[in-house]
């Protein structure tokens, strides 16, 4: 807890903060009330509604009249509030190493390495899989969640005994000025393609917030790069800390030589300070060849020792992602978060390595979201799947039908191995179904994910929970049992 005295000196009226919010529902007594304003609301507009929760002080950035509680004034509330939780949290992020991922795909996987190779005992893990380290897990709002939850994460990990924390810098954190505050000490690129135009408006704007990590790593820090990458060069020119490289170009700091993928692991031979180095991975997928190069070269970076980041690679499990389901069955089903178009192809291409038959694939599309890939994934997902089924994920108000119509607007005259089912239990058991001998069904977009956003609220919905019952269903009609 702090006075307000102690981070507005000079107050008028003081009164004791136990905690900061920009909710005012969830206010409660003691809590300074922060008016952002975010996509579609101004808080100055609940103002009142956080003073009867309980709210004992606000901040603002326009007048607002006598509302009964102390009022900061500040320029700009959204900017703010980065500052304001690092200054009531005491600093914590500048009391740890602080590693950020960006890039459109892979900054769950890089992140969740990262912390296996350092050690979830020292360091903690905030993303899209939610937060954790050796003490706890827990879940989060965003993969990069606002700064008044982000700051007392990271007072959470450093009370837990952690001195890193690998935390994934999504591009609208950047954009919605979440990460403003933090400098970070080592920073990963994965690879970039096109994504969330419906926030960036443009791909330039896009690759301008994901340059914003890396103009945003300390000058003593570490810039890692992905040197084969079609914007590594681009990436390159707004480092000003050290950078290093990986990838199979020669050259590079961490030197993917060659890799060998097998049905239950990968054999990697990189080459690092002109030693080639073995390494037996248990992740399957040429990306997670490079997400694991990545993960190591960071680790390598922060002084971790060669032998005992090799000694963890054993260890790593990244939840949600290729989750192959334990079905007993003479068909297989696979759980994976992939919902982009590169991620989709990244991953039916190495599906399609496998000794399976068909690939079965279930898959929606976001509502209110970046309306100009839909189409681009329907495309992706008929050339590069024996059949499809696109239904509804996460529509929040807009109508599934339309979000489906959108993914075959341009496939519909030209493929057929297709078919809409808008509910989605319904599209995973219709997939289920359909599955023959030695066939795999996908069912993407949602990974690991507990919740689908309707739009008359969120309700509980898993992608696994849901893909076992189907099986089960099956098995009960066809007589099965185990």
């Amino acid at each position: 807890m702090k006075r307000l005295s102690e981070l507005y000196p000079g107050v008028s009226q003081d009164v004791m903060i136990k905690s900061i919010k920009i909710n005012s529902k969830e206010c409660e007594e003691g809590d300074l009330f922060v008016c952002t304003k975010g996509v579609t609301a101004d808080r100055h507009d609940f103002i009142y509604d956080a003073v009867k929760h309980g709210a004992s002080a606000v901040v603002v950035s326009r007048d607002v009249g006598d509302v009964g509680v102390p009022v900061i004034k500040v320029p700009d509330t959204n900017r703010e509030l980065p500052y304001l939780c690092q200054k009531f949290y005491d600093y914590p992020d500048q009391k740890m190493k602080v590693i950020g991922i960006t890039g459109t795909d892979g900054k769950t996987s890089t992140a969740t390495i990262i912390q296996t190779l350092i050690g979830s005992d020292l360091c903690g893990y905030i993303g899209t899989n939610g937060r954790s380290c050796a003490k706890f897990t827990g879940d989060n709002p965003n993969t990069t969640p606002d700064a008044h939850l982000l700051y007392p994460y990271f007072k959470e990990f450093l009370d837990c005994g952690c001195q890193y924390v690998a935390m994934e810098a999504s591009s609208e954190a950047f954009f919605r000025g979440r990460l403003q505050s933090f400098q970070f000490d080592v920073s990963v690129y994965t690879n970039i393609t096109s994504e969330h135009l419906n926030i960036h408006k443009s791909f330039e704007n896009y690759l301008q917030c994901k340059e914003m990590l890396f103009q945003q790593t300390k000058k003593d820090g570490v810039c890692i790069l992905n040197m084969d990458d079609a914007y590594y060069e681009q990436i390159k020119s707004v480092c000003h800390s050290n950078v290093v490289t990986y990838g199979m170009k020669e050259g590079a700091t961490l030197q993917i030589v060659d890799y060998k993928v097998y049905p239950n692991h990968t054999l990697i031979h990189c080459k690092y300070r002109d030693e080639v180095i073995e390494v037996n991975s248990p992740l399957l997928g040429d990306f997670n060849v490079y997400n694991l190069a990545a993960g190591l070269l960071a680790a390598l970076s922060l002084g971790i020792p060669m032998d005992r980041a090799l000694s963890r690679i054993p260890n790593i499990s990244i939840s949600g992602r290729l989750d192959m389901l334990h079905t007993d069955t003479p068909y297989y089903v696979m759980v994976d978060y992939a919902h982009t178009p590169n991620g989709i192809t990244k991953l039916l291409e190495f599906v399609h390595t496998l000794d399976i038959n068909r690939s079965i694939v279930v898959i929606g599309q976001a509502g209110e979201r970046d309306y100009i890939k839909r189409p681009q994934v329907g495309e992706v997902v008929v050339k590069n799947a024996s059949y499809a089924i696109f239904t509804y994920e996460d529509p929040r108000s807009e109508d599934p039908k339309a979000i489906c119509d959108d993914i075959v607007k341009t496939i519909r005259d030209t493929y057929h191995n297709y078919e809409i089912i808008i509910d989605r239990r319904e599209a995973i058991q219709k997939a289920v179904d359909m599955a023959e001998e030695k066939d795999i069904v996908l069912i993407l977009g949602k990974g690991n994910e507990t919740y689908q956003k309707l739009k008359d609220g969120t309700i509980y919905f898993n992608d696994e929970e849901e893909a076992y019952q189907a099986v089960a269903n099956r098995k009960i009609r066809e007589g099965v049992t185990n």
